[in-house]
């Protein structure tokens, strides 16, 4: 069976799509379920609901653009992990931070990495070469940030997390230039069926 379907609409299916979306929902759901088994340290308010929430619905909706942009698997793969590695780099910081706690400022840095992988993506238009360089770009940076805040003294989680991610981003990196690979010559959209 064929990852993605064309329906009468002309519109690109994807068969990931319930499970992304179902394992969102999971994800939502498991701390409820541990506040009503009375699990220690999990105390979420409504707004810890709604947030994680929003958080989830921007990453499933973003990799639905991904896999709406191609029908490739190596784009979708590529673009799969970066929003993984997005959604995990927000959930960190917003739950505990990666600088120190998650009220310390310096977690804003992190913003910044996600900022070069979108103004990356929207300069080459969401092209597999183009989105290549913008992950090479999120990884530098977020490799640099690490190094900062160990020679700054602000922990060795931030070093470990910076490379962690930083793989991450280059992970996709490798997956965009293989789709670019494969992309045919002149074509003027990412499809491939």
């Amino acid at each position: 069976m064929a990852a993605n379907t064309v329906d009468g609409g002309g519109r690109r299916g994807n068969r990931w799509r319930m499970a992304i979306w179902g394992t969102a929902a999971a994800l939502l759901l498991l701390p409820w379920v541990a506040m009503q088994l009375s699990a220690p340290g999990v105390l979420w308010t409504g707004s810890d609901f709604v947030v994680m929430g929003v958080i989830l619905a921007a990453a499933c909706g973003t990799y639905e653009l991904g896999a709406w942009l191609s029908g490739n698997g190596a784009y979708r793969a590529a673009f799969g992990v970066a929003v993984v590695a997005g959604f995990l780099l927000v959930w960190i910081n917003l739950a505990v931070g990666i600088i120190g706690d998650e009220d310390d400022g310096a977690n804003l840095l992190f913003g910044g990495v996600l900022a070069i992988g979108l103004i990356g993506a929207l300069i080459a238009r969401f092209q597999p070469q183009g989105m290549a360089r913008a992950m090479v770009a999120m990884a530098i940076a977020q490799v640099l940030i690490g190094a900062t805040a160990l020679v700054a003294g602000w922990g060795y989680e931030a070093a470990g997390l910076g490379g962690f991610f930083g793989a991450l981003w280059l992970t996709s990196a490798a997956l965009f230039r293989k789709a670019a690979r494969e992309q045919a010559p002149g074509s003027p959209r990412l499809a491939t069926h």
